[in-house]
């Protein structure tokens, strides 16, 4: 029989990383988000898990000493702001804030191993060297060890391209014997060849059209801001992109294409697909059977914003085979 790992799990969100975990090995003893939404979807999905809705700036392990010595700390830790917006008007405290309270958490949780994702840039650019080398003093402090570096969520079954800035850290020596997640796939998913049988679900008659020159990557899919706005596709250049597929990036649909509807890019937006919510979720490399709940604005921000599950199935890999064997 196969021992399993045990983790604490904090600003789960959806769950995407979760579930990479769950399938790597990994059972969550807790799992805390400061979101109603998330929080319900991971009750929907996981009913036995145990999940707290409470703030991680709030959060004292001392009274859940269940979470003492687990096998790992994961964290899908809201998004530092990329160096390309950092000296715009809205600032990253909050999200750094966050990632020192996990580094603190480290104190009391004493995990054998540590796991953040967050946005490329945290590993690798010099706006954030001061918290990397806040991390560094903390993590040797402790008696740990530490690795960041940057992966595509592209090469490991997620039909997107989305760079992912991780860092993990192991008690004692483990990080010798941590060898980064290899590429399982080359070339790509493209965003046709995932979303070609939904277009079609409802005998849309243009489906295998579209989906033929819909043969690249899909851009970043992002959550946007919980505290504004609706559900679209991103930032300029990201609508641009899928303007390219033939898919509005404005907005998102409720419905895919019906038989009758008329593809016709060379009109606009106006006769361009909408992707739905489901959709969104399959390039965001979650199973159809896991269910995001909320209106459709959070269940757009909650996919969005969460660690594609494949991403988390191949990090957790790698990781528990350190544990276990080293």
């Amino acid at each position: 029989m196969t021992t399993r790992l045990r983790s604490l799990e904090i600003c789960a969100g959806a769950g995407g990383l979760a579930l990479g975990l769950e399938q790597a090995g990994f059972d969550p003893v807790l799992l805390i988000d400061n979101r109603k939404q998330a929080c319900q979807t991971l009750r929907t999905n996981r009913p036995a898990w145990d999940v707290r809705e409470i703030d991680l700036l709030e959060f004292d392990p001392s009274g859940d000493s269940h979470v003492y010595d687990v096998d790992l700390l994961s964290a899908g830790l809201e998004r530092v702001q990329a160096t390309a917006t950092v000296n715009r008007t809205r600032g990253s405290d909050k999200e750094l804030e966050l990632l020192k309270a996990t580094i603190m958490l480290m104190h009391g949780v004493q995990p054998r191993a540590l796991l953040i994702e967050n946005v490329p840039d945290l590993a690798t650019k010099d706006v954030y060297r001061p918290i990397r080398e806040f991390i560094a003093e903390e993590l040797e402090h402790l008696g740990y060890q530490h690795r960041w570096f940057v992966l595509n969520a592209a090469d490991y079954g997620v039909p997107q391209d989305r760079k992912q800035g991780i860092l993990v850290a192991f008690k004692g020596g483990g990080i010798d014997a941590f060898v980064e997640p290899p590429k399982i796939l080359d070339p790509p998913i493209t965003v046709g060849m995932a979303l070609g049988d939904s277009m079609a679900a409802r005998g849309w008659r243009q489906a295998a059209e579209w989906a033929a020159q819909a043969d690249k990557i899909a851009p970043t899919v992002v959550g946007g801001s919980w505290d504004r706005g609706g559900a679209d596709l991103g930032p300029t250049g990201s609508k641009n992109a899928w303007e390219r597929m033939g898919v509005n990036g404005g907005t998102v649909g409720d419905d895919v294409p019906d038989a009758d509807y008329e593809w016709d890019p060379s009109k606009g937006r106006a006769r361009m697909v909408t992707l739905t919510v489901e959709q969104a979720a399959c390039l965001q490399g979650f199973p159809a059977d896991w269910q995001i709940t909320g209106k459709k604005t959070a269940r757009y921000r909650q996919i969005g914003n969460a660690t594609p599950p494949p991403v988390g199935r191949a990090l957790g890999l790698a990781i528990g085979d350190v544990l276990k064997n080293h």
